[in-house]
């Protein structure tokens, strides 16, 4: 959870907050040794688990900058780490006296690399390849070594850069055998539709056409390399070491801070994409509902975004480029299109057309519908997220949202709900802990601990139960935060019966407080100076437990596309750790049947259905292609490879869409509330139908509410 979606009373206890008035320097000292000095400070003061600037320290900074700067080992070679190694146990001493001889060592050898790296893909690429020589290049920076000499660096390079040339050609020449008898537009009103005979280009013009692309690509992420500054270099440092605190503690330069609360704002304007930087590359993380990405479909969570092109332009290859500039290229106004070529995760490669907009406000709220089977009716609501009144503005809140949308349920005579909480991040946890109300008569939802106090539990205390009957709570690996703490609640109370995957593992609390509440006046000059996300508490299940690391685990666990490669809290660098404290007093409802039975009668049914059957054949196929990181440099089996993926998926395409279809309808008191002329409202409900009536979990969870839970 992030301190935007929190109320103020949640930190009010954080000595941080005392900060705002604390003077680190007087005078006006250099700009970097201000940031560094007020981020560790307020990393001393107010992180959950503040470190010692030690040794141990250092070497968790040095490891971490260095991988950052040189992703795959390809521009630093074994001399060079070894030569920056004396530092790596220096680090936290050089913070300690105001200075960073090892940022500055090591931005000098990048910047002499760089421009030598320059010349030799220049070099590398003013040649052809030759595709019929059975060589492998390995992709997994992993396991990738620092070459030990320019001769090694040499053939890492060449090896790299024909594969991405080599990736390119196969592009061309697919859109090339595209083009072989396409209708033309007549030219005068008697003309008869004809074909066109153009003449093709050949293999060698599309081999040369390739390398220009990858020369491109490489000219403008390099030139934007060679364009870093002093600042960028340090907030990158800075980042480094808020990182070696937990994997939500940043270094937010002021560009990246307007960006974040762009971002936590809730309005987006183009594709509606949340996007991560991951080994280099850019990865889809999360589809905003509503968003044009939402609306257009084909773009999903785990995507590899490789190039993105303005319209009908020429597309630019953001591998590799950096975050701030890939992002910048994929946004932008309302009615443009953005092509994004993208790899699905069983390596299929597809070009995704996305005409940019505003994301519609209304779909990021809670939404619910009618399941109709065997005479029955069941409740489904969807929340994409905890929102609430922050601002104070009159704006609305989830957990009052959730009340409005179970009440409507209850006057449809449903014999069921399903909350959807996947894909559900977090948010506010005060709703959180009112939406466990509505189900359950008092107590406490959850328990928060700074890293200093006691854990004081959080409970609802309305004695109001809007909805007593069955509940499925949904979740899935992107389920994180609040969503975690109702899930892990109505698990806790025996309140309803939660189905999916083991949710991300987040049980944390960031704030983020701006650096410049922190210097003193004669520093003001040196402003804006970013911002500070740090990690202040974390969150304890009623039971004592944490959803921290672990995550929720389902109590009926469904197949999941993600699963091969949807990454948790275990997965990221530095996490905190699991813990427990005492269990909180709470009286669990009891009311569920015995969850052994509807486990059993679940798993027999997931056995035979062909939707799940369709999800674990997509999920082992992205996991063996995560597993086959040694790629062919020969285009014939390059080529037949890419060829099968494109089969398979289309295969895929026609099975999913032969299933059966669930009822799903919009709710009466929506539809008598509804203007038949607000095609926009219509538009929208249809869009929010559509991927459920295909849904094998929201199925599977209507069976289990139908066995009798």
């Amino acid at each position: 959870m992030q301190a935007p979606r929190f109320k103020a009373g949640l930190i009010a206890s954080l000595a941080l907050l005392g900060l705002a008035s604390f003077s680190v320097y007087q005078g006006t000292p250099p700009r970097d040794q201000v940031v560094l000095g007020v981020m560790l400070q307020g990393l001393t003061v107010a992180h959950y688990q503040p470190e010692k600037l030690d040794d141990q320290f250092s070497q968790r900074v040095f490891d971490t900058y260095l991988k950052r700067v040189d992703v795959n080992k390809q521009l630093l070679r074994a001399p060079e780490v070894a030569q920056l190694r004396q530092y790596q146990t220096q680090i936290d001493d050089q913070l300690k006296a105001g200075t960073h001889e090892f940022l500055d060592v090591t931005s000098q050898l990048l910047s002499k690399r760089t421009v030598e790296i320059q010349a030799l893909y220049r070099e590398l690429l003013a040649k052809p390849f030759d595709f019929s020589v059975q060589e492998n290049w390995e992709t997994n920076p992993e396991k990738a070594v620092y070459a030990a000499n320019a001769a090694d660096q040499r053939e890492q390079w060449r090896k790299l850069l024909k594969y991405q040339t080599l990736a390119q050609l196969s592009e061309l020449m697919d859109a090339e055998a595209a083009k072989k008898d396409k209708p033309l537009a007549a030219t005068k009103a008697s003309a008869a539709t004809s074909t066109t005979t153009a003449l093709p280009r050949t293999d060698v013009e599309l081999e040369a056409e390739a390398r220009k692309r990858v020369l491109k690509y490489y000219n403008d992420a390099f030139a934007d390399q060679l364009k870093s500054d002093a600042d960028d270099r340090l907030a990158a440092f800075a980042n480094a070491i808020a990182n070696t605190y937990d994997p939500h503690t940043e270094y937010f330069a002021p560009l990246v801070r307007d960006n974040f609360d762009i971002t936590m704002s809730g309005r987006l304007e183009g594709t509606g994409a949340q996007l991560q930087q991951d080994a280099g590359l850019l990865k889809v993380t999360d589809i905003v509902a509503g968003s044009a990405s939402f609306r257009q479909g084909e773009l999903k969570v785990g995507d590899i975004i490789l190039r993105v092109a303005q319209g009908a332009a020429e597309p630019v290859n953001v591998e590799g480029m950096r975050f701030d500039k890939a992002v910048k290229l994929i946004r932008g106004p309302k009615g443009t299109e953005v092509r994004l070529t993208v790899r699905k995760p069983d390596g299929a490669i597809i070009i995704i057309p996305i005409i940019r907009d505003v994301v519609v406000i209304e779909e990021t709220y809670a939404q619910s519908a009618v399941i109709k089977r065997d005479g029955r009716n069941y409740g489904y609501i969807h929340l994409p997220s905890f929102y609430a009144d922050f601002g104070g503005k009159g704006g609305r809140s989830s957990a009052t949202d959730i009340k409005a949308e179970l009440a409507k349920l209850q006057r449809e005579n449903v014999a069921g709900v399903i909350l959807d909480l996947r894909y559900n991040g977090g948010g506010s946890l005060q709703d959180a802990v009112a939406m466990g109300g509505l189900f359950v008569p008092t107590g406490p939802m959850v328990q928060v601990k700074t890293g200093r106090g006691k854990a004081q539990p959080l409970a609802d205390k309305d004695p109001q139960v809007q909805y007593g009957g069955p509940l499925v709570v949904l979740v899935n690996k992107y389920s994180a935060s609040a969503s975690e703490i109702l899930a892990a609640a109505m698990q806790d109370y025996r309140r309803g019966i939660v189905m999916g995957s083991t949710t991300y593992g987040k049980g944390t609390v960031q704030q983020v407080f701006d650096l410049d509440n922190a210097v003193s006046p004669e520093a003001k000059a040196l402003t804006p100076l970013g911002s500070l996300k740090l990690t202040v508490q974390k969150f304890y299940r009623v039971n004592g437990g944490s959803t921290q690391f672990k995550g929720v685990v389902p109590d009926i666990t469904l197949p999941d596309a993600l699963t091969s490669f949807a990454k948790g809290e275990q997965e990221t660098d530095y996490p905190l750790q699991w813990d427990e404290i005492a269990s909180a007093a709470y009286q669990p409802t009891n009311t569920l049947p015995a969850v052994e039975k509807l486990r059993t009668a679940s798993a027999a049914r997931v056995a035979a259905s062909p939707g799940f059957r369709l999800i674990t054949e997509a999920s082992d196929r992205a996991t063996e292609r995560r597993k086959q990181t040694s790629l062919s440099l020969n285009l014939a089996t390059y080529r037949a490879t890419q060829q099968q993926a494109r089969v398979i998926n289309k295969q895929q395409t026609a099975a999913q869409n032969a299933l059966p279809t669930l009822d799903i309808a919009q709710l009466q008191a929506d539809a008598s509330t509804a203007s038949s002329s607000d095609s926009t409202a219509a538009k929208r409900l249809a869009r929010f139908l559509k991927p459920l009536r295909k849904d094998a979990a929201l199925a599977e969870a209507v069976a289990v509410i139908g066995d009798g839970l």
